[in-house]
Protein backbone atom coordinates (compact mmCIF):
# COMPACT_ATOMS: atom_id res chain seq x y z
CA UNK A 1 0.00 0.00 0.00
CA UNK A 2 1.24 3.49 -0.87
CA UNK A 3 1.97 5.93 1.87
CA UNK A 4 -0.50 8.79 1.60
CA UNK A 5 1.09 11.57 -0.41
CA UNK A 6 -0.04 15.05 0.33
CA UNK A 7 -0.76 17.60 -2.36
CA UNK A 8 0.75 20.99 -1.84
CA UNK A 9 -1.09 23.25 -4.30
CA UNK A 10 0.51 26.37 -2.89
CA UNK A 11 3.90 25.14 -4.15
CA UNK A 12 2.86 24.02 -7.63
CA UNK A 13 3.68 27.23 -9.50
CA UNK A 14 7.13 27.58 -7.94
CA UNK A 15 8.01 23.90 -8.30
CA UNK A 16 6.49 22.91 -11.62
CA UNK A 17 5.50 25.85 -13.81
CA UNK A 18 8.83 26.15 -15.65
CA UNK A 19 9.04 22.41 -16.34
CA UNK A 20 5.41 22.17 -17.47
CA UNK A 21 5.86 25.26 -19.64
CA UNK A 22 8.92 23.77 -21.41
CA UNK A 23 7.11 20.45 -21.84
CA UNK A 24 4.11 22.23 -23.35
CA UNK A 25 6.08 24.66 -25.52
CA UNK A 26 7.95 21.85 -27.27
CA UNK A 27 4.61 20.39 -28.27
CA UNK A 28 2.63 23.55 -28.98
CA UNK A 29 5.26 26.05 -30.30
CA UNK A 30 3.21 29.02 -29.13
CA UNK A 31 4.39 30.81 -26.00
CA UNK A 32 1.04 32.36 -25.12
CA UNK A 33 -0.87 29.14 -25.68
CA UNK A 34 1.72 27.16 -23.70
CA UNK A 35 1.28 29.56 -20.78
CA UNK A 36 -2.51 29.18 -21.01
CA UNK A 37 -2.29 25.40 -21.01
CA UNK A 38 -0.04 25.39 -17.95
CA UNK A 39 -2.49 27.69 -16.17
CA UNK A 40 -5.38 25.43 -17.19
CA UNK A 41 -3.38 22.49 -15.83
CA UNK A 42 -3.02 24.11 -12.43
CA UNK A 43 -6.68 25.15 -12.40
CA UNK A 44 -7.87 21.64 -13.31
CA UNK A 45 -5.57 20.13 -10.70
CA UNK A 46 -6.88 22.54 -8.08
CA UNK A 47 -10.47 21.60 -8.92
CA UNK A 48 -9.65 17.87 -8.84
CA UNK A 49 -7.39 17.88 -5.78
CA UNK A 50 -10.02 16.09 -3.69
CA UNK A 51 -9.93 13.20 -6.18
CA UNK A 52 -6.14 12.77 -6.02
CA UNK A 53 -5.47 9.18 -4.99
CA UNK A 54 -1.71 9.38 -4.46
CA UNK A 55 -1.07 6.54 -6.91
CA UNK A 56 1.53 8.73 -8.59
CA UNK A 57 3.63 11.62 -7.42
CA UNK A 58 2.22 15.11 -7.42
CA UNK A 59 4.57 16.00 -10.29
CA UNK A 60 3.50 13.04 -12.44
CA UNK A 61 -0.15 13.80 -11.71
CA UNK A 62 0.33 17.38 -12.92
CA UNK A 63 2.16 16.19 -16.05
CA UNK A 64 -0.70 13.79 -16.83
CA UNK A 65 -3.20 16.64 -16.53
CA UNK A 66 -1.01 18.86 -18.72
CA UNK A 67 -0.65 16.13 -21.36
CA UNK A 68 -4.44 15.76 -21.44
CA UNK A 69 -4.82 19.53 -21.86
CA UNK A 70 -2.42 19.41 -24.82
CA UNK A 71 -4.35 16.50 -26.35
CA UNK A 72 -7.60 18.44 -25.83
CA UNK A 73 -6.03 21.34 -27.73
CA UNK A 74 -4.92 19.02 -30.56
CA UNK A 75 -8.38 17.42 -30.67
CA UNK A 76 -10.03 20.81 -31.12
CA UNK A 77 -7.69 21.56 -34.01
CA UNK A 78 -8.30 18.14 -35.58
CA UNK A 79 -11.93 18.94 -36.32
CA UNK A 80 -10.85 20.71 -39.52
CA UNK A 81 -8.86 17.90 -41.16
CA UNK A 82 -8.61 17.96 -44.92
CA UNK A 83 -9.11 14.42 -46.14
CA UNK A 84 -9.23 15.06 -49.89
CA UNK A 85 -6.95 13.75 -52.59
CA UNK A 86 -3.24 13.76 -51.99
CA UNK A 87 -2.56 16.46 -54.57
CA UNK A 88 0.26 17.95 -52.52
CA UNK A 89 2.13 14.68 -52.94
CA UNK A 90 2.37 15.35 -56.67
CA UNK A 91 5.49 17.39 -55.95
CA UNK A 92 7.16 14.20 -54.63
CA UNK A 93 5.72 11.44 -56.84
CA UNK A 94 4.88 11.00 -60.51
CA UNK A 95 1.63 9.62 -61.92
CA UNK A 96 2.65 6.01 -61.23
CA UNK A 97 3.66 6.80 -57.62
CA UNK A 98 7.43 6.70 -58.20
CA UNK A 99 9.71 9.32 -56.69
CA UNK A 100 10.42 12.24 -58.99
CA UNK A 101 14.16 12.63 -59.69
CA UNK A 102 14.37 16.00 -57.94
CA UNK A 103 12.62 14.76 -54.79
CA UNK A 104 14.16 11.31 -54.37
CA UNK A 105 15.50 10.93 -50.81
CA UNK A 106 19.24 11.48 -50.70
CA UNK A 107 21.86 10.19 -48.30
CA UNK A 108 22.55 13.05 -45.91
CA UNK A 109 26.06 11.71 -45.11
CA UNK A 110 26.11 13.21 -41.63
CA UNK A 111 27.98 12.27 -38.49
CA UNK A 112 25.11 12.06 -36.00
CA UNK A 113 27.55 11.75 -33.09
CA UNK A 114 28.73 15.34 -33.39
CA UNK A 115 26.97 17.40 -30.76
CA UNK A 116 27.02 20.62 -32.79
CA UNK A 117 25.18 18.89 -35.63
CA UNK A 118 22.66 17.55 -33.14
CA UNK A 119 22.02 21.03 -31.72
CA UNK A 120 21.73 22.50 -35.20
CA UNK A 121 19.45 19.68 -36.28
CA UNK A 122 16.98 20.18 -33.43
CA UNK A 123 16.97 23.91 -33.97
CA UNK A 124 16.15 23.51 -37.66
CA UNK A 125 13.69 20.68 -36.93
CA UNK A 126 11.81 23.01 -34.59
CA UNK A 127 11.61 25.67 -37.32
CA UNK A 128 10.49 23.11 -39.90
CA UNK A 129 7.93 21.67 -37.50
CA UNK A 130 6.41 25.13 -37.09
CA UNK A 131 5.87 25.28 -40.87
CA UNK A 132 3.75 22.13 -40.94
CA UNK A 133 -0.01 22.45 -41.14
CA UNK A 134 -1.33 22.38 -37.58
CA UNK A 135 -2.86 18.92 -37.66
CA UNK A 136 0.24 17.36 -39.26
CA UNK A 137 2.41 19.01 -36.61
CA UNK A 138 0.14 17.74 -33.84
CA UNK A 139 0.21 14.16 -35.13
CA UNK A 140 4.00 14.31 -35.57
CA UNK A 141 4.50 15.64 -32.02
CA UNK A 142 2.20 13.05 -30.49
CA UNK A 143 3.93 10.24 -32.39
CA UNK A 144 7.59 11.22 -32.05
CA UNK A 145 7.76 13.47 -29.00
CA UNK A 146 5.12 11.82 -26.80
CA UNK A 147 5.68 8.30 -28.18
CA UNK A 148 1.96 7.67 -28.55
CA UNK A 149 0.76 4.77 -30.69
CA UNK A 150 -1.24 5.38 -33.84
CA UNK A 151 -4.33 3.97 -32.12
CA UNK A 152 -3.90 6.36 -29.18
CA UNK A 153 -3.48 9.31 -31.53
CA UNK A 154 -6.54 8.37 -33.58
CA UNK A 155 -8.61 8.04 -30.42
CA UNK A 156 -7.30 11.28 -28.89
CA UNK A 157 -7.86 13.33 -32.04
CA UNK A 158 -10.97 11.44 -33.11
CA UNK A 159 -9.57 10.69 -36.57
CA UNK A 160 -9.58 7.53 -38.66
CA UNK A 161 -6.46 5.39 -39.12
CA UNK A 162 -6.45 6.37 -42.81
CA UNK A 163 -6.38 10.06 -41.86
CA UNK A 164 -3.60 9.39 -39.36
CA UNK A 165 -1.39 7.67 -41.94
CA UNK A 166 -1.98 10.40 -44.52
CA UNK A 167 -1.12 13.08 -41.97
CA UNK A 168 2.03 11.38 -40.67
CA UNK A 169 3.21 10.57 -44.22
CA UNK A 170 2.69 14.13 -45.46
CA UNK A 171 4.29 15.54 -42.34
CA UNK A 172 7.40 13.43 -42.83
CA UNK A 173 7.64 14.43 -46.49
CA UNK A 174 7.42 18.13 -45.64
CA UNK A 175 9.88 17.85 -42.77
CA UNK A 176 12.40 15.99 -44.92
CA UNK A 177 12.12 18.61 -47.65
CA UNK A 178 12.45 21.47 -45.16
CA UNK A 179 15.46 19.87 -43.43
CA UNK A 180 17.19 19.29 -46.75
CA UNK A 181 16.61 22.88 -47.74
CA UNK A 182 17.52 24.52 -44.42
CA UNK A 183 20.00 22.19 -42.78
CA UNK A 184 21.50 19.69 -45.20
CA UNK A 185 21.77 22.07 -48.16
CA UNK A 186 21.55 19.26 -50.70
Amino acid sequence: MHAQRELLPETWVDKYSDELYRYTLVRINDTGLAEDIVQETFLSAWRAKENYKAETSEKNWLYAICKNKIIDHFRKQATNIFTGAATEENIYFDEVAHWRDETTPKDWQLNYDLQIETKEFYSVLDLCKKKLPVIQKNVFVMKYFDDMSSDEICKALEITPANYWILIHRGKLHLRRCLEKNWINI
